[in-house]
């Protein structure tokens, strides 16, 4: 009679049973933003155990996913033909939760020295070590001290791929490495001629300050809220949730939320594009 009880009562309770599991969460320091307070909500109001890391950024929440080590991956780039060919087993499925772009941020010498706008040639250039002194684009003489966002690394890939078109026609570098967008941030801040990579939303105008992008017309296109919802912006890019297939259980929940209105507030709170405001 007993056992028959309880075997009652388990199976009136089977959302206690999918919030049991641990979620693992792995990727993009630039995703990690509304993901990690999405997941302090759901550890408040559901109860669910979530571990958030961001090891490796884009490349590292794609690969850990493949590997089965994580039930969600977290990445600023697409994925690639390369990877699904390295985890064939893998069933990714990528999950748009919003919009960003990349920016090329400078420390505040070189902003307030003049330099507001770059072409792709002169971006190329400085990447190729063509150019080193800021005196070339206009600003103070001041040797430019570029930092390179870690090859696999989801703003690194959007970058390459708009300069060269494909990563693997990016050339071999040896400047300075960056991981994270704080770390990042950090660095060019505090460094006379700086200059990197960044999710467009770390650009505060502050500390560091984002570059216009001349075009061929003499158009120069800022990283707004505009021209990233438009496209117009040539570095604009979707942020994504990865599964391996359809999303179920504690993933499913977390998934749900962040495409629910809540979620895409959260979204808009660490200045990315909701769905809803693309265009």
């Amino acid at each position: 009679m007993k056992k028959a009880i309880l075997l009652a009562l388990a199976g009136s309770f089977p959302v206690l049973a999918a919030t049991a599991e641990t979620l693992k969460i792995n990727g993009s320091t630039t995703v990690n933003l509304p993901v990690a307070e999405a997941a302090e909500i759901l550890r408040a109001e559901q109860k669910m155990d979530i571990q958030v890391d961001t090891q490796g950024g884009s490349s590292g929440g794609i690969s850990m996913l493949g590997d089965g080590l994580v039930q969600v991956g977290m990445s600023s780039k697409p994925v690639s033909d390369d990877d699904r060919a390295k985890f064939p087993k893998a069933r990714f499925r990528e999950i748009h939760i919003g919009e960003d772009a990349v920016a090329l941020i400078v420390s505040r010498d070189v902003w307030e020295g003049g330099v507001k706008a770059l072409t792709k040639q002169q971006i190329k250039d400085i990447y190729e070590s063509k150019i080193t002194n800021w005196k070339d684009l206009g600003g103070k003489p001041q040797r430019i001290a570029f930092f390179n966002k870690e090859p696999g690394r989801g703003t690194w890939e959007v970058f390459v791929h708009w300069v060269y078109g494909s990563p693997k026609a990016a050339p071999q570098v040896s400047f300075p490495e960056v991981g994270g967008n704080e770390e990042t941030r950090n660095k060019v801040a505090g460094t006379r001629g700086g200059l990197s990579q960044l999710s467009a939303s770390w650009a505060d105008g502050k500390k560091v300050f984002a570059l216009g992008i001349k075009l061929d017309d003499g158009t120069v296109v800022e990283p707004t809220t505009e021209n990233i919802a438009t496209k117009k912006d040539p570095l604009s890019r979707p942020l994504f949730l990865l599964t391996n297939g359809e999303p179920s259980g504690a993933a499913k929940t977390l998934v749900e939320f962040l495409l629910s209105e809540r979620g895409q507030e959260l979204v808009k709170k660490h200045g990315y594009l909701r769905l809803r405001d693309l265009k």
